[in-house]
């Protein structure tokens, strides 16, 4: 069976090497276009499913446009049976009805849960205790295929997006290679997805990614773990530094435990008993933040932060 295989960043290179690992005649790798970056973004940067089919020996195409003739033409030439799609931009009809036994996708939900760009952080987000990865067909509209395989993924209490994502990535290999021995051997059975159970995981943009501490510390909580580590929960402190005066900081935070109880603290307040622990005030209760990030410096855990940034911060004494 001759497969031609899409994706780009880092979550489906396992799904592709398991591929080429089980002897499958991966033909072609469509994969993003480089990308200007390094210092001054004059270094152009290669996809993480670029740098493995490279080492791996296989042809790889990169097109600006989906719909180019010269890209069809040569996507047509391959003579793939199937082609494997796991986080790649959306095909156009032309493209994914092209192989004679369909295309499928690996989504990093349990469809029709989570349709959208960011359904990892999507999930954690809205408090959600499991989520899973689909299998499907690809259709016309977005994430809307009939069904092939799901496994089900238990969500940890305080598991941030970066930590599920490196798990489903593994998972989601197998589930792959379940997928393309099931069309080659044709033993499988589709599954309408059940429209009434739909909710969508939109693109994430960084000024929806400012916490709002009027929420209730689970709320908190899970929306700033959901988007740890990128793009990142953040807020603004104002920070007194005496070269430079008073300066109205983003701060990243990325890790958080709760501590639900009552306070007589605004919202937003920050609080430190003894320097070595920094909390913030919610509706009702406390997150305290065990990693964060000031706009311009490293990443460092509460202590250190507060080490060297304490003194120039408005925070409150604990009770």
């Amino acid at each position: 069976m001759r497969i031609v295989f899409m994706g780009t960043p880092e979550f489906a290179v396992p799904s592709l090497d398991i591929l080429v690992r089980n002897g499958y005649e991966v033909v072609g790798v469509v994969t993003a276009t480089d990308k200007p970056g390094g210092r001054g973004g004059k270094k152009l940067i290669r996809s993480a499913v670029k740098r493995y089919a490279l080492k791996q020996g296989l042809k790889v195409l990169q097109p600006p446009r989906l719909k180019a003739p010269e890209f069809l033409e040569e996507l047509k030439s391959l003579d793939a049976d199937l082609q494997v799609v796991v986080a790649f931009r959306m095909l156009p009809e032309v493209v994914w009805d092209m192989p004679p036994l369909g295309t499928f996708n690996l989504h990093a939900s349990l469809l029709p849960k989570y349709r959208g760009a960011a359904p990892i952080n999507w999930a954690i987000i809205k408090g959600e205790k499991e989520t899973g990865l689909t299998t499907f067909f690809i259709k016309h509209r977005i994430d809307t295929g009939d069904l092939l395989f799901q496994e089900r993924i238990p969500i940890g209490e305080n598991e941030t997006a970066g930590e599920l994502h490196d798990r489903m990535m593994l998972k989601g290999a197998g589930l792959v290679l379940k997928t393309v021995k099931a069309i080659e051997s044709g033993n499988y059975e589709l599954k309408k997805q059940d429209e009434s159970l739909v909710c969508h995981a939109p693109k994430i943009f960084h000024d929806t990614c400012e916490i709002d501490f009027n929420k209730s510390t689970l709320e908190v909580h899970n929306f700033i773990r959901g988007l740890s580590p990128w793009p990142g929960a953040w807020t603004k402190v104002e920070v007194d530094q005496p070269s430079e005066g008073k300066q109205l900081l983003e701060l990243k935070i990325f890790r958080t435990e709760k501590e639900i109880g009552d306070h007589d603290f605004e919202p937003g307040t920050m609080v430190s008993g003894n320097r070595k622990k920094l909390k913030i005030a919610t509706g009702d209760g406390f997150v305290r933040v065990l990693e964060l990030q000031l706009a311009g410096r490293k990443r460092m855990d509460a202590a250190a932060f507060l080490n060297g940034y304490g003194e120039m911060l408005k925070l409150q004494p604990a009770d």
